[in-house]
């Protein structure tokens, strides 16, 4: 087998729903990070890319008929290159990078830009075909988020809770009360603001020139930190579910805009290229969970990539999960014996402060472990998000 390793990493800021990226589609929001890429990488021969793979987890909308291959095109990069867009609702920017290690891993590619988009501002709404002739009866569908042409027999064996009601149940099984979700939530926030002061979200980041009326912007920052939030803040939110719940829109993720790509090489490729690398890619897994408690599935996910790499947890100084809910992030912290404000756990503040563009947070998450291992000269990084209809994947990283 051979080793795969993340060369270099970029994404655009994430706008909120609606914000400053309401006005760039999905497609050429897509094309962006890999531009990006192609200009740190003049030198590079891209028409030696062995394949593009980008996650989406909506594909509704501008983000159709293979984004992946849309954004080759839009980017400019030569048409000999081929793409595939692949879907695992949340970690599908990581599924991509680990489809794409694992392609390299098996001598059947050397050269490979993996990531994701979601422009979750600009999904549409949809409509069923009609079941009958002059049926009226027809409903329109919003694409945002969550479950949508429900299949009668799914509702009736699993039911098909919200994600905030998924994020409630774990609340409620696993005694996450609501002072903890909300005192989570602030040093999210908290830390994502001193990432910020330090730069370290800055390396991350490349700028983007967004459309705003008649003229245009440059997007240098994320659009969803709130770095005034206090803890009466959080506290005087209500309850999304009503009176007696604890999810607030301040303890869960947002909906949000935004794109990553990530380059990987194998080490015949670093050579043959000039290429520096930033971590390699140990391994990945993935593991099924009951839908209604979709969030606890970077556990299992955990556990066995754990088995499988015969590594131990105490073996990663760095942690990233992703934050879909402070209930469920914390839920996942417990199971894994970790205290609530772990140092190691999402150190540069997580979803909850930065947004979560669906098919692009799992790239995020890759790339923050990978210039942290970097910045820290620490050995090894966790990455690991849950996952819609009851799922967790989970990738393990060290230092070259």
């Amino acid at each position: 087998m051979h080793s795969a390793y993340l060369v270099d990493a970029t994404r655009t800021p994430f706008g909120r729903l609606g914000g400053v990226l309401a006005g760039v589609r999905a497609d050429d929001l897509a094309a962006l990070p890999i531009a990006a890429l192609m200009a740190r990488h003049p030198a590079l021969d891209w028409a030696a890319l062995d394949e593009v793979i980008l996650g989406c987890a909506n594909q509704s909308g501008e983000d159709n008929r293979n984004v992946a291959r849309m954004a080759v095109l839009l980017c400019g990069l030569p048409e000999s290159v081929p793409a595939v867009t692949v879907n695992r609702l949340c970690a599908s920017g990581l599924e991509a990078i680990g489809q794409a290690a694992r392609a390299i891993a098996c001598g059947e590619a050397e050269l490979i830009v993996a990531g994701g988009v979601e422009s979750m501002t600009r999904a549409p709404y949809v409509m069923a075909k009609a079941g009958s002739a002059h049926a009226r009866d027809q409903q329109i569908e919003d694409t945002t988020l969550g479950w949508r042409l429900v299949n009668s027999q799914m509702r009736a064996s699993y039911g098909v809770d919200s994600m905030t009601q998924t994020a409630e149940n774990l609340a409620r099984e696993h005694g996450v009360d609501r002072d903890s979700q909300d005192a989570y939530a602030l040093r999210s926030q908290q830390r994502a603001a001193d990432a910020q002061r330090r730069g370290w979200l800055a390396e991350e980041i490349t700028a983007v020139h967004a459309p705003q009326g008649r003229a245009s912007i440059v997007v240098q920052l994320d659009e969803h930190p709130r770095s005034a939030t206090t803890a009466a803040q959080l506290a005087a939110l209500k309850p999304l579910l009503g009176p007696g719940t604890s999810i607030t829109a301040g303890n869960a993720s947002g909906l949000n805009d935004g794109a990553a790509a990530v380059l990987l090489a194998s080490e015949s490729a670093l050579a043959r290229h000039g290429l520096e690398p930033l971590a390699r890619v140990v391994g990945m897994a993935s593991a099924g969970v009951a839908p209604r408690l979709m969030g606890i599935g970077p556990v299992p996910a955990i556990h066995k990539l754990l088995a499988r790499s015969g590594l131990g947890l105490s073996d990663f100084e760095r942690i990233e999960i992703n934050e879909a809910f402070a209930a469920q992030v914390l839920a996942c912290t417990r199971a894994l014996g970790l205290p609530d404000d772990a140092g190691q756990v999402n150190a540069n503040g997580g979803a909850i402060a930065l947004g979560h563009p669906l098919g692009a947070s799992g790239a995020r998450l890759a790339m923050t472990a990978a210039f942290a291992l970097r910045r820290h000269r620490q050995r090894r990084a966790l990455v690991s998000l849950c996952v819609g209809v009851g799922q967790g994947l989970a990738m393990a990283l060290e230092q070259p």
